[in-house]
This record gives structure tokens, sequence and C-alpha cells, in this order.
């Protein structure tokens, strides 16, 4: 990922990008096994607006937390809504230079803005205690039929180019990084919300094999 900063993330604005995330970060929360953050300390790598953290506060109250981003103005929103949360939101690509390690990590929907999948891996196990947890969620787009049209929106709206990675080397850039690597597939357990002005997808089973088949979330943990 390009570490210059800028103002935000989304060209047509970041809380709709929040607003449409909402669903996956529940998601997200009902698939990990960590239920009780008493105590943790956690870090959010591309936060955007900050919504994640204080919605895994609401879930699960922990110690404290720090939200990462690039968007110098999608950061000033996270701090101002915080209110007495125990969150800090800094604007950089370099946790790791925060002199703070974390029990448990999160990025949801990030590694496909990632130029330099290894240089991340090693980031994210310098901001790790000894047995952290690192969770990461992926849309195997490049593997479904929309991924043109998909690829199209996200470069002409977003700050940082889409890239391709195969789940093969996501995996491998963890394993050189030093980290054992689990992985499941995100599947739905209620029915897959459409909408008729829907332009990510060239079609409802297009829609369906990314929800059944293609979102994924990471699980990299560090040696004890």
């Amino acid at each position: 990922m390009n570490s210059s900063l800028y103002d935000v993330w989304w060209r047509d604005g970041d809380q709709s990008m929040e607003d449409s995330h909402q669903a996956h970060w529940r998601r997200v929360l009902d698939f990990i096994p960590e239920t009780n953050l008493r105590g943790r300390r956690i870090l959010d790598f591309g936060c955007n607006q900050g919504g994640f953290l204080r919605l895994l506060y609401e879930r699960s109250p922990f110690a404290e937390a720090v939200g990462t981003d690039l968007a110098i103005g999608s950061i000033e929103v996270a701090n101002a809504r915080k209110g007495e949360l125990p969150i800090q939101y800094i604007a950089t690509a370099h946790p790791e230079q925060l002199g703070q390690r974390f029990d448990i990590a999160f990025s949801l929907a990030v590694l496909y803005l990632l130029d330099d999948l290894s240089e991340h891996a090693r980031k994210m196990k310098a901001c790790l205690k000894p047995g952290g947890i690192y969770y990461a969620t992926y849309a195997d787009y490049p593997r479904n039929p929309s991924f043109p049209r998909i690829r199209e929106r996200i470069n002409a709206s977003s700050a940082q180019p889409m890239q391709s990675y195969s789940l093969d080397e996501i995996a491998a850039a963890f394993f050189e990084a030093g980290f054992d690597v689990g992985v499941r597939r995100m599947k739905p357990t209620d029915f897959v919300q459409l909408s008729a002005s829907d332009s990510w997808y060239g079609s409802v089973a297009d829609q369906l094999q990314y929800a059944y088949e293609k979102a994924y979330i990471f699980r990299f943990s560090t040696k004890d």
C-alpha cells in the first residue's frame, strides 16, 4: 500500500462506505471465537471512520484499542465520534512504529488494497504480542465473473488501486512472516439481501457466488 496520507479513501465519501460495511462487521464478529475481550488490546488496520472498533466495544468491551488509516479526514471523524471509549485513531501506514503491541488485530476488506503482502505480514507480526491473533477478511473477486466490473468501480473511486491476490498468495506471505495460517468461508446464515440498483455484480448469480464461495476470513496466529 502506498504510505502517503490522503483525505478520504472513497471519493464519493467514506460515510457511505462505513454504512455499507456494517453488516460485514457484524458477520465477522459471528465468525471469531474470541467473545470476551476484557483486558485485551486491539488494533484495527485500515479503520476508516472507526465504526468497527465502536461496534466491537459495544459487543465486547476491551481494555484499549488503536485504529489506523491513511485517510486523514476519516481519522478526524473517527476521533470525533469515539466519545469516552478507550480508543485512539491515528493517521499512519506504520502501526508497528507506534511502540505498542496488541493481543488481537483486524483488517476488514483491506488486503485487496495492499501492494506488498509480505511487507504487510511483517508489519503485523511486529504489532502483535506473542500468541497474538490477526483476523483479515478477503473477497476473492478475481475468481468472480463480475470481477472486471468490480475492479473498474473500485479503481474509479478508491484512493488505492485494487490488487488481485489468490488465496495461495495471501497464505504464502504470512507463512513467510512466521504466522500459523487458518481460513474459512464466511457463508451466509440468512437470506442474501439483493438491491434493484446494485452496481457491483452483473447478475444475482455472481452475488450469490461471492456470498457463498468467495468471502473469506483469515486467522493469522503468532507463536506463544
